[in-house]
């Protein structure tokens, strides 16, 4: 899909899902921009250096309206973000994990990466924290904020 969309020079698009008041997002240019330095220690191919810009995750998403119920108390700690690339890779977190009042891990949706824009490509999640890049997801076309399953039993 990735490949098609950028042949065409159509900007790639993010679907917001699950507990969410709104489904799309707007330009991702549009929230406070941050950059971040990153070095992955890949297996199969050693340490890679890139700079990527974008905003945090938390700030589009909180934005997007998660359906947090205010009754309950610290409703928004039994959410999970599950990001997905156009190649099917896939990563899960957890709210707590970006949450300012909680982890605060500074996690990016990239619109660039070492000063080249993603407009066509689509966004990456970048996770500055981690040591191995295996959360990083290229062309990001789904992200689902889900608080609906089942209780653990």
């Amino acid at each position: 899909m990735t490949q098609s969309l950028a042949a065409a020079g159509t900007a790639a698009q993010v679907v917001l899902t699950g507990d969410l008041a709104r489904l799309t997002v707007a330009d991702l240019r549009a929230w406070p921009q941050r950059q971040v330095a990153v070095s992955f220690e890949c297996a199969t191919s050693g340490t890679r250096r890139h700079r990527f810009t974008g905003p945090l995750l938390h700030d589009v998403l909180a934005d997007a309206g998660p359906g947090f119920d205010p009754a309950r108390r610290k409703d928004r700690l039994r959410f999970l973000i599950a990001v997905t690339g156009a190649d099917g890779h896939h990563a899960l977190l957890s709210w707590a994990e970006v949450d300012p009042d909680f982890g605060r891990a500074p996690v990016l949706l990239a619109v660039s990466i070492d000063d080249t824009p993603l407009d066509l490509a689509g966004p990456q999640l970048v996770l500055p924290q981690d040591r191995c890049g295996a959360r990083h997801i290229s062309g990001i076309d789904a992200i689902r904020v889900d608080g609906g399953y089942r209780g653990w039993t």
